[in-house]
């Protein structure tokens, strides 16, 4: 008889997995409550919501080559969810930089994303999202078909507007957002390469 590879539940392991990523929204909201957010609890909440924007985003890129690496099939729902928990804490971070730290200055939110160049990384981040959390449901992946994946490749570019946003930002200490653009540089090569090994064997 052959053995099952071992694995949580589908149902159980979405529940841990959200859970899990909601965790930090979750002592935010305590931390506010308390008032225990520091000097500047808007920075906070900008910074943990970006930061946990960007590990979700990973999270989710690395769901395929974990799935191809290890062989487990079981892996492919938790794209969508970590996906979608990704957009959630991208939009918090852009609605707590737009309606409170601008205080719904629009026109002074224009400009910055016209101007400041991270802050046209980190927008266009959220525009890459945004369509593919509309589309993340089965009736869109029906209705598009074949140009539901094409169009759901977009989550490589927002991840690396997402990097660039986070790069620019920091004037000081780099090793962080390098750290996130050299595991994003691998999982896309994980993508790229079989591709090519495909062609190279191919011709």
């Amino acid at each position: 008889m052959r053995d099952r590879p071992s694995r949580i539940p589908a149902s159980g392991g979405q529940w841990i997995a959200t859970s899990a990523a909601l965790a930090p929204l979750a002592w935010l909201g305590v931390s506010a409550l308390r008032g225990t957010l520091g000097a500047n609890p808007v920075e906070t909440i900008e910074h943990t919501t970006g930061d946990w924007t960007l590990r979700l985003l990973l999270a989710t890129l690395a769901v395929t080559p974990a799935r191809r690496v290890f062989g487990w099939p079981w892996l492919a729902p938790y794209r969508r969810t970590l996906g979608l928990l990704a957009f959630a804490y991208c939009a918090l971070h852009l609605a707590t930089y737009a309606l409170i730290d601008l205080y719904s200055a629009w026109d002074t939110l224009v400009e910055d994303v016209l101007e400041r160049p991270y802050i046209t990384a980190g927008f266009t981040g959220f525009l890459l999202l945004l369509p593919l959390a509309i589309t993340s449901t089965r009736a869109w992946m029906r209705r598009l078909g074949r140009r539901w994946i094409v169009l759901h490749r977009l989550v490589y570019a927002a991840a690396v507007a997402g990097s660039l946003h986070y790069l620019w930002l920091v004037k000081a200490d780099l090793l962080a957002p390098l750290i996130y653009m050299g595991i994003l540089a691998v999982l896309l090569g994980a993508r790229i390469w079989p591709r090519h090994r495909r062609i190279a064997v191919a011709r």
